[in-house]
């Protein structure tokens, strides 16, 4: 499967001894769903018998409601679909080249079929999605074994929020930056969104999402691109810097699409992960507020 923009830009600076903080100010600009799984060919793999160099990943769900997480690709059997209840977790196995995005859907409702509609993150109203879903989402992206036998991952946020998210490593040889209670030290911990009027998602008068101002209103600007493509910044080229919104919530997640330098994760040795849907305690996860 296709390496992403980011991870082949990323072993470019690696290969020449730079840092990867150099993202900041070397990587170019996209918009939309340019994050680390954005490469991700338009289908799924052969489902295929687990093998020893296969991956685990935990789904934990922290919130008061069902969750229906779905990955795109799925996992080695070709399940691509999940239900999740408050307080449970499931385990997936994935391939050890899994280049991928996870999100939750919320909302649900399927029949014996597997045919329905999901509130956010629907995709295309089946149980076992067959490509990415609906904004806005939460991701967890994934380019595994990419670079030097190195996983790069993240949770992005640049095409908006639907639930809380973080991600730490379960098994491998990387000290985990993310605590097991979301937190990042020296930077925050993970709270719901804060979603401003002009970017609130609502279905039935029932708050369920904040979406990215690039997606809502669709602007050079906020999107980035034409001739505020290059150096573009949240800060100084968008007229409302809405990035904080996001950034305030999920230190470590990527706010919009150039937020390289804070937001790209790396794991050596055949990790696993654990990826938690919800806030660090004492509170309980949900939709943005």
């Amino acid at each position: 499967m296709a390496r992403t923009w980011r991870t082949v830009l990323l072993v470019v600076l690696l290969a020449a001894g730079l840092s990867p903080q150099l993202f900041a100010d070397s990587l170019p600009t996209l918009t939309g769903t340019a994050t680390a799984a954005s490469a991700v060919a338009a289908h799924g793999a052969a489902p295929r018998s687990a093998t020893a160099s296969d991956r685990t990943l935990t789904l934990v769900n922290r919130t008061r409601e069902t969750i229906w997480p779905a990955a795109w690709p799925g996992s080695v059997s070709g399940t691509t679909g999940w239900t999740l209840p408050p307080g449970k977790s499931l385990s997936l196995t994935v391939s050890d080249t899994w280049n991928a995005r996870l999100w939750g859907r919320t909302g649900c409702h399927f029949d014996a079929a597997g045919h329905g509609s999901c509130v956010t993150g629907d995709c295309g109203g089946l149980y076992q999605c067959q490509g990415w879903g609906q904004i806005p989402a939460t991701l967890a992206e994934y380019d595994m074994d990419s670079y030097d036998h190195l996983d790069f991952y993240d949770v992005s946020m640049v095409d908006g929020s639907n639930l809380p998210m973080y991600i730490r490593i379960s098994h491998g040889l990387t000290k985990n930056r993310i605590s097991a209670n979301g937190c990042e030290q020296g930077h925050g911990c993970t709270s719901t969104v804060k979603c401003p009027a002009a970017l609130r998602v609502r279905r039935g008068g029932q708050l369920v999402g904040c979406i990215s101002p690039c997606a809502r209103f669709g602007t050079d600007r906020y999107c980035c691109r034409g001739p505020y493509a290059q150096g573009c910044s949240p800060a100084t080229t968008w007229p409302i810097d809405y990035a904080r919104v996001f950034k305030r919530a999920e230190p470590y997640a990527y706010s919009w699409s150039g937020d390289n330098a804070t937001s790209v994760f790396t794991c050596a040795g055949g990790c696993d992960y654990r990826i938690t849907f919800g806030v660090t305690p004492p509170a309980i996860g949900g939709p943005p507020g």
